[in-house]
């Protein structure tokens, strides 16, 4: 695991608010410690994003949207900012729980145009003038956070996993992604 510094997005969840809501007593909270086990421990992993700018006619209107896709495998879901984050919203810190990118640009650039004629189409697939993107990658590359809890007993352990950016439990394609970093 590599310990270089990265710039990351600042986490909008404290380890007591993820604590908190890993082991909530919720619907989801139970079902995780039915099917799981107890929460046995917290982590915090970082996960680098690439930035892109997406321009497409819509209407009569040229729209610009900037998205985040994972550079890893491309699984995890679309990021959408306004603006490229910097400034108050950016930390520079050192950490063994980074995943390093493994995406080409060739294969990050088709899983962004898929993800993000999606999220178009979702907006109003009717008044897509054409289906063709332009697409320009930012420069470098951007870290955003996730809490990452440990269930388990009898020497199973399952990653119930947070996003410490939106504040939101992910989903199992997330347990899934992590799980497999783990045991690489």
């Amino acid at each position: 695991m590599n310990t270089a510094a990265i710039r990351t997005l600042k986490s909008r969840v404290t380890q007591e608010e993820a604590i908190r809501t890993l082991s909530s007593t919720g619907f989801s909270s139970f079902y995780w410690r039915i099917r799981s086990g107890p929460l046995r421990k917290i982590a915090q992993a970082y996960v680098p994003f690439w930035l892109y700018r997406v321009r497409y006619e819509l209407g009569s209107a040229t729209q610009t949207r900037l998205f985040a896709l994972d550079a890893v495998d491309g699984s995890l879901d679309l990021f959408e900012f306004p603006s490229v984050p910097g400034g108050h919203e950016i930390v520079s810190l050192d950490s063994r729980n980074q995943i390093a990118p493994a995406l080409t640009d060739q294969r990050a650039e088709g899983l962004l145009r898929e993800k993000a004629l999606r999220v178009i189409f979702q907006q109003g697939f009717f008044k897509l003038r054409q289906t063709g993107l332009e697409i320009v990658r930012e420069p470098g590359e951007l870290y955003l956070p996730y809490w990452l809890g440990f269930y388990g007993r009898k020497g199973l352990l399952h990653c119930r996993v947070m996003d410490a950016v939106r504040r939101r439990i992910e989903g199992a394609k997330a347990s899934t992604f992590f799980e497999q970093w783990l045991a690489a």
